[in-house]
This record gives C-alpha cells, sequence and structure tokens, in this order.
C-alpha cells in the first residue's frame, strides 16, 4: 500500500485485482478470501461489508487503512479516478459514522 506511483489502468479492461490502484499482492490475497477474483466483481459492493467480512473470516481487526483501499478499488471500478487510498479516509470515517448511527 504504500507505493508511490498510483497505477490507472483502463477499467473495462483491467483483468488482474493487482493491477488495480493501490491493490498489491497482500491486498489482492484478501479480496480472493473474500471470493472476489476479478476486478469487475467490485463493482455494486459494500468496502465497509467487504472489511467487517474480512475480519470475520480472519478473526482479527485489521486497520482501517484496509478499508480506505477497499473504498478506492471498488470507487475505481464503478468509475471514480484512480487516487491514492488515503485520500478516502474522510469518506471511510463518514461510513463508519453512518454505520453507527444506525446501529
Amino acid at each position: 500500500m504504500g507505493r508511490n506511483i498510483l497505477k490507472s489502468p483502463e477499467r473495462e479492461t483491467v483483468a488482474a485485482l493487482e493491477e488495480l490502484p493501490n491493490i498489491g499482492p497482500a491486498m489482492a490475497r484478501d479480496l480472493h478470501l473474500l471470493g472476489i477474483m476479478h476486478p469487475r466483481e467490485l463493482i455494486g459492493k459494500d468496502p465497509l461489508q467487504l472489511y467487517e467480512e474480512l475480519c470475520r473470516r480472519t478473526g482479527r481487526r485489521h486497520d482501517p487503512c484496509v478499508l480506505d483501499v477497499f473504498i478506492s478499488a471498488v470507487h475505481f471500478m464503478e468509475g471514480g479516478e484512480a487516487s491514492p487510498w488515503w485520500s478516502f479516509t474522510c469518506e471511510r470515517k463518514r461510513c463508519i459514522a453512518q454505520r453507527a448511527k444506525k446501529k
């Protein structure tokens, strides 16, 4: 996640998760664990649900920046610009706050 070069592939033709912005081998393994094998499978997914499911399946709470990466990947695949994962921190905090209000 700490790479300085932001990948910006053609979302229509991207075939591997590792080709997505902010996704390296470790994040791709996490997505595979969640059943996401192709970048197109991220379209319509709820990043917070993906994060919570990852924590459940691995039996541990992951760093919140993992949620930022999931938000960035879904955002990109749904037509958004390629942006560094840390630019989604405010969105992550909003998502968590909204979820807390619903409980």
